[in-house]
């Protein structure tokens, strides 16, 4: 769902942006790198401390990037195979980033191993999420699947709660902290079922394609 609308909007909200940064000469592959090493930096410099509302501000300025540079390759006619290859691949990174900043901050001053667990299960079963989809895809078939919670939904769930539960330790407002754990649990058990949807998907794909292949008559006994 925020794949089809969200992304729409804030394309044509972008789209004079990403125009100006052609025009300056800027390439889209840089602009990824930068947007990565942002959302790398404000993860990994203010999560681990406890500093989820100015970590969450850092990163929404640089997670935009992932909009922005497609928008440019697609203005400039110059979208290619190794850019979608290192988008793909540096947005891995920068998830590994914000959900390696909360399990650190669980692991330590949070005090929280429960909850530690939750975030390295969301840090992980996000990256084999993606990599069910990529792996079938190589293999042929079509994973005719997105799945309850895909990568724009772990970030904004995540993103959004993380940054109102800062306003606990940063402006002083009381219980709101309890967001974070919630979005937590919620992108772990999210997750979970896409990873679910998505291997009974590749595993039906599989076996059909394996049907279609068979010679006819084989097997019938005739």
């Amino acid at each position: 769902m925020l794949n089809k609308y969200a992304r729409a909007f804030f394309t044509r909200v972008l789209t004079p942006f990403a125009g100006f940064l052609l025009r300056k000469g800027v390439s889209p592959d840089t602009v990824t790198l930068i947007g990565t090493a942002g959302v790398v930096a404000g993860a990994l410099a203010f999560y681990p401390r406890g500093e989820f509302f100015w970590g969450t501000v850092v990163i929404t300025l640089f997670v935009f990037s992932d909009l922005v540079d497609g928008n440019m390759a697609r203005q400039a006619g110059r979208s290619s195979r190794w850019g979608a290859f290192l988008d793909s691949t540096l947005d891995r990174v920068a998830d590994g980033a914000v959900f390696g900043g909360l399990a650190l901050w669980y692991a330590g001053g949070g005090d929280n191993l429960t909850l530690c667990a939750v975030t390295i299960f969301c840090l992980a079963s996000g990256q084999v999420v993606s990599y069910t989809k990529a792996r079938g895809e190589a293999i042929g078939l079509k994973v005719a699947v997105n799945g309850l919670v895909e990568r724009s939904e772990r970030l904004v769930i995540t993103l959004v709660l993380c940054g109102l539960a800062g306003f606990h330790r940063t402006f002083g407002v009381p219980g709101i902290q309890w967001l974070l754990p919630i979005a937590l649990w919620v992108v772990a058990v999210g997750s979970l079922i896409t990873l679910i949807q998505r291997v009974v998907t590749v595993h039906r794909e599989a076996a059909e394609a394996e049907a279609a292949e068979q010679p006819v008559g084989q097997g019938s006994g005739v």
